[in-house]
């Protein structure tokens, strides 16, 4: 079970905090979303969000892309080529991790 556990600090930091995983799973399964939808599919705050995406965007994996909209500004966000293998490895770890915990139980 040790060494199973040990597994955990092999994980991705940046990906396995709570929000930016969120972000990850929403970006993980389209092309693109817009900020708004990123705030509904989150639950986060326009602040948290937007301090999440930056340090997504500064790992080179998430790329944020502003434009405007008629009068207004619009922002999209995609996973970038390394953001999307970055997400795959983090959940082929995470389920391989879960299985082996089952195994255990």
């Amino acid at each position: 079970m040790a060494d199973e556990l040990k597994e955990i600090t092999n994980f991705d930091r940046l990906i396995h905090a709570p929000s930016r995983l969120a972000i990850m799973a929403v970006l993980s399964a389209c092309e693109s979303a817009d900020f708004t939808f990123l705030l509904n599919a989150t639950g986060l705050s326009k602040g948290n969000l937007s301090a999440h995406l930056s340090k997504l965007r500064d790992a080179g994996y998430v790329r944020i892309t502003k434009s405007f909209r008629g009068n207004y500004p619009h922002t999209t966000c995609s996973l970038t080529t390394e953001g999307r293998h970055a997400f795959d490895d983090y959940r082929k770890q995470y389920l391989a991790f879960a299985k082996q915990l089952q195994k255990q139980g």
